[in-house]
């Protein structure tokens, strides 16, 4: 095990021992584990799936809606700072549903190049924040 600490504009998001961390990298995702080599990283828009236990299916893990941050492997320790990170068990699917419609609807209506990529920027953030909604949803059912 090693330990993890998730820090967000809000404060610390998570700190632990963990056996795995799943991060998105703007290089594709990337999975940390005891013994990782050092690292420096950009986290882009994505999920954060922790593992705390090693015998933890899948869908007992830890999951974090992000919208980018960086992330730091040194002396055998995880940090990853963010703006914001919603852990599943914040995040409302209907809420997060409404805002990922009105941001398509921005996105839609975009009248110049900023406000369209405004628009995108809050189009891939609720779409994650749905997708670990559903993730929540989905692990709940066991």
């Amino acid at each position: 095990m090693f330990n993890f600490r998730l820090v967000s504009l809000t404060g610390i998001q998570f700190e632990g021992q963990v056996t795995e961390v799943m991060l998105p990298t703007l290089d594709g995702e990337i999975g940390v584990l005891k013994g990782h080599m050092p690292l420096v990283s950009v986290a882009k828009t994505g999920i954060i799936a922790v593992r705390v236990n090693a015998k933890d299916r899948d869908d007992e893990r830890d999951y974090f809606a992000t919208n980018g941050g960086v992330i730091e492997v040194v002396d055998g320790e995880l940090h990853v700072l963010v703006d914001e990170a919603d852990s599943a068990e914040g995040i409302s699917e209907a809420d997060a549903r409404a805002a990922y419609d009105r941001a398509q609807k921005m996105k839609a209506e975009a009248p110049d190049e900023v406000s369209l990529e405004h628009a995108q920027q809050l189009v891939d953030r609720h779409a994650v924040r749905l997708q670990v909604a559903g993730l929540k949803r989905r692990t709940k059912r066991h």
